[in-house]
């Protein structure tokens, strides 16, 4: 079973920095994408940055320059650098990765349990 598990959340204050890690572990073939999406109260869930299996990054608009997403390969993990954090950062953050059970299965997609972050003074 595959699992994906997040750390790193937490309070900070406005301008500070957080990292968050999340692993995959379990039994698969291989992962391809990975990112992590975060939800506010009242909010629809979204995408705040992803990577491919070949280190090709995108970013929303309201986090490029300040995030930074990253990926160990060898340690199935996926890292997301957040500095420079504004109120508005405040959210449930979840990881994904799209991920192949076995050689001959289509990759799908795993949600993590999600890490608070928050950013207050």
């Amino acid at each position: 079973q595959v699992q994906l598990v997040e750390s790193g959340g937490g309070l900070v204050q406005p301008g500070g920095s957080l990292r968050l890690s999340c692993a995959a572990s379990g039994r698969f073939f291989s992962i391809n994408a990975m990112g992590w999406y975060r939800q506010a109260p009242g909010k629809q869930r979204e995408s705040v940055a992803t990577i491919t299996s070949l280190g090709t990054t995108n970013y929303a608009d309201s986090v490029k320059g300040r995030f930074t997403i990253s990926r160990d390969n060898a340690k199935n993990t996926v890292y997301l650098q957040m500095n420079s954090l504004k109120p508005e950062d405040t959210a449930v953050y979840y990881c994904n990765s799209e991920i192949r059970a076995s050689w001959d299965t289509r990759a799908a997609g795993y949600w993590g349990q999600g890490t608070q972050v928050t950013v207050s003074s």
